[in-house]
């Protein structure tokens, strides 16, 4: 059975809202913010008790920050002395400061010095303030003139044998000759192997046997002596005519104990003529090198025959 409802004084169903219970939350809500807004006045009060002023209360925030900083550091620096951290930041701060009026002492003596070149059209050091009117003197410099010879440098690459530098180079004229020339090798009149030198147009002589075409084992010889070389030039016969033959030549690459020709030194980097019968030396050594041919032990009478060779070599050159 369903519970009586309530009924007014007159015995019917009361519609007013005063008699129904309110399912609002609008009472809960007014409750909670009285609450917080009396903490917050709560909280205020002992705020202003506790700290008279807003500033001293900032003051005492900075300080107690500066003294959790101090504190941090001085744990991770147990050495350091309290109180250095902040001297130095003085120290820091004053620095700054004298380098800004430093700085700006001289940005007002250039400005003035400016100001004073402007007007008076003279040109002079804004940083010490000197007329630069004098007349500059020209220093005398010796300078050094342009040098054209060749140097050899660019003969480096393609100059180079068995990995070693070659110093000398031949020259366009450098043929290899149809006559059989030969050295003697003599030694205090000891007859020594004969060495032909027909075969190339060029013979490096010297202590360097990995490069040397006619090794020179004496010590007071150079690893690049000498070079022994035939060169096509031109001479005049009998008939006043002009005709090419090719000779031999030796020339000093510049040793250190010089080269002898017939027990006369002679002049580096200089080519000298060699004739039949002529004797070469190389340094300090005792050994003699005599220059023949393969016709030199016939008579003189076969001069002829020999010009007839230089005749045929000329003709095979042209």
């Amino acid at each position: 059975s369903r519970s009586p409802k309530r009924r007014g004084r007159s015995g019917r169903r009361s519609r007013s809202p005063r008699g129904r219970r309110s399912r609002s939350p609008h009472r809960a809500a007014v409750k909670v913010k009285q609450e917080r807004d009396d903490h917050c006045r709560r909280g205020n009060e002992e705020r202003k008790q506790r700290y008279p002023s807003e500033q001293e209360h900032r003051r005492e925030r900075s300080g107690d920050r500066d003294r959790h900083r101090d504190h941090s550091d001085r744990r991770k620096n147990p050495n350091e002395r309290p109180g250095v951290r902040g001297h130095e930041r003085e120290r820091d701060v004053q620095n700054i400061r004298e380098q800004q009026a430093e700085r700006e002492f001289y940005n007002e003596r250039r400005r003035e010095h400016r100001q004073n070149n402007e007007g008076s059209g003279v040109d002079q050091n804004p940083e010490l303030g000197q007329s630069d009117n004098k007349p500059k003197e020209k220093a005398s410099v010796n300078k050094e003139k342009p040098s054209f010879e060749l140097s050899g440098a660019l003969l480096e690459d393609t100059n180079t044998f068995r990995g070693v530098v070659i110093k000398y180079s031949e020259p366009p004229e450098a043929r290899i000759p149809k006559k059989r020339w030969r050295l003697y090798p003599f030694k205090n009149d000891e007859f020594l192997p004969v060495m032909y030198i027909h075969r190339q147009s060029a013979y490096l002589l010297g202590r360097h046997r990995r490069i040397a075409d006619i090794p020179i084992d004496h010590p007071s010889c150079s690893k690049q002596h000498a070079v022994f070389q035939y060169r096509l030039v031109e001479y005049t016969r009998a008939d006043g005519t002009v005709g090419r033959r090719v000779r031999p030549y030796i020339i000093d690459l510049g040793s250190g104990n010089g080269t002898f020709l017939n027990n006369q030194r002679i002049e580096p980097q200089r080519y000298y003529e060699l004739k039949e019968k002529d004797v070469l030396k190389f340094g300090f050594s005792s050994r003699e090198y005599v220059l023949l041919h393969e016709s030199s032990d016939k008579s003189e009478a076969n001069t002829k025959d020999d010009d007839d060779d230089e005749e045929k070599e000329e003709e095979s050159d042209s």
